[in-house]
């Protein structure tokens, strides 16, 4: 177990029991996504933490694989879809960076507050594009440090990590993040930064969609 394993671990329970900082835009990027959802549709999760997204997405969709390195987190995770009911999800430990997807493709991928916390963002985008069907979504919020006086935890997050008291930390700008996305091939369908501190929330899609979403604002 590498050092930002055993710091999801230790944080799991404190985790859970967090607020979300800002319920208006949660629920808001859950509209979103929900606008693009159909019945047979396959999700696949990246990054789920304790599932509480997962499990709200759940009655909307045929099924969703949710993965997180941290079992932890998984364990809360599988525990609360039990108390709700939800049997269309399917959890498994797995790091983003070495997913294996067995041949599988999905009509979307979600990475929720995932990107800034890899040392390489760039290669898993274009790990995500290769899992998805022709017209398929890319669905993120991440947390652009890079635009706010948050960045100067890119200076202190080595040492922060190294003593178990900060996971790892890539501080990006907005421009970065859409930067990475574009080049991948992915085209940018919604691109919404609430202010503040606040995550920068984008829905992407892979080439070859039959047909262009229109959000409601």
């Amino acid at each position: 177990m590498d050092t930002t394993s055993r710091f999801w671990d230790k944080a799991a329970d404190k985790y859970s029991r967090s607020k979300i900082s800002d319920e208006a835009a949660y629920q808001k990027k859950l509209e979103i996504t929900r606008q693009l959802f159909r019945p047979d549709m396959e999700l696949l999760e990246l990054g789920c933490g304790t599932g509480s997204t997962a499990i709200l997405h759940a009655p909307h969709v045929r099924h969703i694989t949710a993965t997180d390195f941290s079992r932890a987190m998984l364990d809360i995770a599988e525990q609360r879809a039990s108390d709700a009911n939800v049997e269309n999800i399917t959890f498994r430990q797995a790091d983003i960076n070495h997913f294996d997807a067995d041949g599988r493709t999905y009509d979307m991928v979600l990475t929720l507050s995932v990107l800034h916390l890899l040392k390489r963002p760039d290669l898993a985008i274009t790990r995500i594009h290769k899992m998805l069907k022709p017209g398929g979504y890319f669905v993120s919020s991440t947390a652009c440090l890079g635009d706010s006086l948050l960045r100067v935890l890119g200076w202190v997050a080595p040492l922060g990590r190294a003593i178990g008291l900060l996971p790892q930390l890539r501080v990006l700008t907005d421009r970065e993040l859409v930067s990475m996305i574009e080049k991948t091939g992915f085209t940018i369908r919604h691109h919404w930064h609430p202010g503040g501190h606040a995550a920068v929330f984008i829905v992407a899609q892979k080439a070859e969609a039959d047909a262009v979403p229109t959000f409601k604002s």
